[in-house]
């Protein structure tokens, strides 16, 4: 599946350690364009993070795909990127990730949500 949107947030690039090594993962916020925008976080795994495509505002593809696992009875959703594409600049084309030396894009992010006193919503 595919989903075309513009960058709102990069969450902290979490690491660490498994019996295959060290892993890392991405997950970021994109927005939806239409009638009715819908906000979507998506994870991306080790070396499927496009580091150049993933800055707040660009616009990206992202091919993905939506895993659900239960546990204890109740049921838990990844989606988990495995093709990211920058749709900004460079006249449409694909931006491709360089993983050699690269260094993280510095962004600077909000660290909470701001609701109004007007949205009761129970999450």
């Amino acid at each position: 599946m595919d989903i075309k949107g513009r960058v709102l947030q990069l969450l902290p690039l979490q690491t660490g350690e498994g019996k295959n090594g060290t892993w890392k993962k991405q997950d970021f916020v994109i927005e939806t364009d239409g009638q009715y925008p819908k906000k979507v976080c998506i994870s991306a795994w080790g070396d499927k993070i496009n580091e150049g495509a993933l800055k707040v505002g660009n616009e990206v593809n992202v091919s993905f795909d939506i895993e659900s696992r239960e546990y204890n009875g109740r049921w838990y959703t990844d989606v988990k990127a495995w093709k990211i594409d920058s749709m900004s600049g460079g006249g449409g084309a694909s931006e491709e990730a360089s993983f050699g030396g690269s260094t993280r894009p510095t962004t600077s992010l909000p660290t909470t949500f701001e609701a109004s006193e007007e949205d009761n919503l129970p999450f």
